[in-house]
């Protein structure tokens, strides 16, 4: 019987889906999924994503397809029909080639369905046209971020203040590179820089593959060394620790300032009141030649900590549950403020753990007001003798300023937050995250029964390795060796590895006593670095084997084998599962009997604020463009309604290499790994609207340079990748976020195919910051904020990039 046309559109709509997801599965596989040691990663794709058998059976054909299903479902390969899979194995890419072909067809016929549809758009019942002047309304105090950026900020116009969503231009008090320092040094000269534009701001500090004493490496570090000699900059070799400690440590991360750093966990510098936040290597050289680079406010998530937490539950438990408890990119590219009683009761050291996975929470910035655990912090560090920025001078400043003019140094009453979450700490007991992900943690209450063997062990990282967590770990050791009256030892068949943040570190805990006693234990002392957490050096996981770890990131394969499987806890609970073989609470380790911590339910809890789509402040002058930039850009709207579109599905993964890609054949292979229906579709000046999570994955910059290639000069999205949006903007592609536009689209056209021409146009007011949506007559049917592009984002778009509007600064400025 023949399909209706809605049946039809939804069919070409499943299939264009389970192709793709087959296609994603496929590449996580690593190419292949004949791999016995892939099988249950795909039978888990198959079970759980529905559409990818139909995709697969459209792609691959029939006869394969059985093939794969019968295996996958536990058949053996021989009755499976070896014809089926060998013919999977080796048709792969031809299938795939052939599939973009009838793909091809099937779309052109949905596209054309779909556009006979949108011709007339319907009323969308639950959305009222919202005002952009009311949307983009700004009235009520700033967020703590807010202020500190407003402090760095440069260009600003007279009474202009910093909201989030702002495009601002930003001086940072320092920019940090690591071992990266090397690829940043040939982008630096590449644009044509000779010298830093202030020297004072970059610190170097090498951490990273420090274990690695190859030639060519010492080489590389040499390189460096004589770079930040030559320019008179900050140099920290191989050795003084890992770089965000350091920086800490020696004050350059100071209370108050904004530091920016070419590292995901530059968000480490909030456990002091400094608002740390990452950016990309093009980012550091831009700032090395003139200073200073583009901003672009996150909104900010209010997190209340509310209590005390009990004995035994340290600020590893809080951050683990955190990204456990609010799972669902609830503070995906934001900031993140801690407030309450119990941010207030929490040490430095548990603030400055917190503050470097909010990085894994998905956050751009963590932040921890200054306050008197603050001071008192500061107070005893001025103590430890001589020191040219932490000294009893700057720190007496500083209680000064905090005291003269509280209210800079916290939020106003009456901020305005995009969401306030909610723990209660006296509910928490401690807890472990995993395995092989971040958002998947248990109490270790409930893990512990399990027995949960391991393999290795590791105290290390810039999260968890400092001193007070070294004791901690020190204290397990000796209650086993109190508790059972002889010398506390690994466990057999265990590896334990341990290293300080930094020298300071190791010194200090070497003079308490408490590195002795864990080397004493059995543990494999190894520099102050990066190390295993990164993947690099001696410990790595091995196949099969199971890890226990105080680092921040358990994705599969970040500390060695894909086969490996990793838990994140705090490093007591490493050191007690490190003595007792198996995953397990430090009263377990002492007693020598299972005693795991009582279960109890985590109350926590969240509130939506009023959605304030990000725009510029109305306190600011009127907005206004620059010569050569466009007020506004008008074009077809391109609806692609994926959430999570990747950069491999934007600009495929195995053109990156290939630098002698012209931009046109670049415009033929754009979306090629999401629809190849998009490069024919798509045309100069389209305006694109994408869903949430937009250019997420790697960081290649062709993903945007490809689009740029299509002629789309606008992308809008529900959320976009911060890495991708820098990126983008970097190349001269503005990137904005509009969930509202994009949950009104969704709503319009609920079955739109993977690329939608909507029928309407799109007429996007980039000053005032609104848009419109006409249909073919001409009729309105949309209106919404959108984020205001300021002058710093509008001088990088018409000089065409950074890099260019760097070289364009210099030849101002020589």
């Amino acid at each position: 019987m023949a399909l209706r046309h809605d049946e039809h559109q939804a069919r070409c709509i499943r299939i264009q889906k389970g192709w793709f997801v087959v296609n994603e599965a496929i590449r996580s596989a690593g190419g292949s999924w004949i791999k016995p040691a892939n099988f249950k990663d795909m039978r888990d794709v198959l079970k759980t994503e529905p559409c990818a058998r139909e995709g697969l059976l459209y792609g691959m054909g029939v006869g394969t397809t059985v093939a794969v299903l019968r295996v996958f479902k536990g058949r053996s390969l021989v009755s499976a029909g070896n014809w089926g899979i060998v013919a999977f194995g080796l048709v792969a890419v031809v299938a795939k080639k052939l599939c973009h072909f009838q793909y091809a067809h099937q779309s052109a016929k949905l596209n054309t369905l779909f556009e006979m549809q949108s011709k007339r758009v319907p009323n969308v019942k639950g959305f009222q046209h919202s005002d952009p002047a009311k949307d983009n309304d700004s009235d009520g105090g700033q967020t703590l971020v807010e202020k500190i950026a407003q402090r760095h900020a440069v260009d600003l116009a007279e009474g202009e203040v910093v909201r989030s969503g702002d495009f601002i231009g930003i001086r940072p008090h320092h920019i940090m590179t690591h071992d990266n320092t090397g690829a940043v040094i040939p982008k630096f000269s590449s644009i044509g820089a000779r010298r830093l534009a202030d020297a004072r701001q970059p610190v170097f500090a090498l951490d990273h593959d420090i274990q690695n004493t190859s030639a060519k490496n010492q080489a590389k570090y040499a390189g460096i060394e004589a770079f930040a000699k030559t320019h008179g900059s900050k140099f920290y070799p191989a050795g003084r620790g890992i770089a965000h400690q350091v920086l800490v440590e020696e004050g350059h991360a100071w209370p108050g300032t904004m530091v920016v750093g070419s590292d995901s966990h530059s968000n480490m510098y909030g456990g002091v009141g400094c608002l740390g936040t990452p950016v990309v290597r093009t980012d550091a050289a831009a700032i090395w030649a003139t200073a200073q680079t583009w901003w672009q406010a996150p909104p900010v998530a209010r997190v209340e900590l509310r209590g005390e937490l009990a004995p035994g539950v340290v600020g590893k438990d809080v951050i683990v549950a955190l990204c456990a408890l609010f799972a669902n990119d609830e503070v995906l590219n934001h900031a993140v403020e801690f407030v309450g009683d119990g941010a207030r009761g929490l040490p430095v050291e548990d603030r400055l753990a917190i503050a470097n996975m909010t990085t894994e929470w998905g956050a751009l910035a963590g932040l921890f007001a200054v306050d008197d655990v603050t001071l008192r912090w500061y107070d005893e560090r001025a103590e430890r003798g001589p020191h040219a920025i932490v000294n009893p001078d700057t720190v007496a400043k500083l209680r000064q300023d905090v005291a003269a003019d509280p209210s800079s140094w916290t939020a106003d009453s009456d901020a305005v937050y995009a969401k306030t979450l909610w723990l209660d700490l006296a509910s928490l007991t401690p807890h472990v995250a995993g395995p092989d992900s971040v958002k998947i943690a248990q109490p270790l209450g409930e893990l512990e029964p399990r027995r949960v063997n391991i393999n290795k062990a590791y105290l290390l990282s810039c999260v968890n390795s400092r001193q007070k967590d070294l004791r901690e770990a020190a204290d397990v050791v000796r209650g086993v060796q109190k508790a059972r009256g002889v010398p506390a030892k690994v466990a057999p068949g265990v590896a334990w590895y341990v290293a300080a943040a930094s020298s300071q570190v190791l010194a200090d805990a070497r003079a308490s006593g408490d590195w002795q006693v864990l080397v004493d234990a059995g543990a494999t002392p190894l520099p102050p670095g990066c190390g295993p957490c990164i993947g690099l050096g001696v410990g790595l996981l091995e196949d099969g084997e199971v890890g226990i770890s105080a680092t921040n990131r358990n994705y599969k394969g970040r500390m060695g084998s894909k086969a490996a499987h990793t838990y994140l806890s705090s490093p007591a609970v490493v050191a007690a599962s490190a003595l007792q073989g198996y995953i397990c609470s430090p009263e377990t380790a002492i007693a020598g009997t299972a005693h795991p911590p009582p279960v109890r339910s985590v109350l926590y809890g969240s509130e939506l604020h009023k959605a304030k789509p990000a725009a510029a402040s109305s306190d600011a002058a009127a907005a206004s463009a620059i010569n050569g930039f466009p007020q506004s850009l008008s074009g077809r709207l391109i609806f692609l309604p994926a959430d999570n579109l990747n950069t491999d599905g934007i600009y495929p993964g195995k053109y990156t290499y290939q630098d002698d890609i012209s931009r046109e054949q670049m415009r033929s292979i754009v979306m090629e790994n999401y629809d190849p229906e998009f490069a024919r579709l798509v045309r100069p000046d389209d305006v694109v609207v994408a869903g949430a999570n937009f250019g997420t994955g790697s960081s290649r910059e062709q993903a945007a340079t490809a689009i740029l290639a299509a002629g789309v000069r606008l992308v809008i999205c529900a959320s976009a990748s911060e890495t991708f949006k820098r990126n983008a903007v970097n190349n001269g592609l503005l990137v904005l976020e509009s969930p509202v536009l994009v949950a009104w689209l969704r709503a319009a056209f609920p079955e739109a195919p993977l690329t939608a021409v909507t029928g309407l146009s799109a007429d996007a007011d980039l000053v005032g910051g609104k848009i419109a949506l006409t249909d073919a007559k001409g009729t309105l049917a949309f209106e919404t904020g959108l984020p205001k592009v300021g002058k710093a984002a509008q001088e990088i778009i018409v000089a065409g990039g950074l890099e260019n509007w760097v070289r364009k600064r210099m030849a101002t400025e020589s």
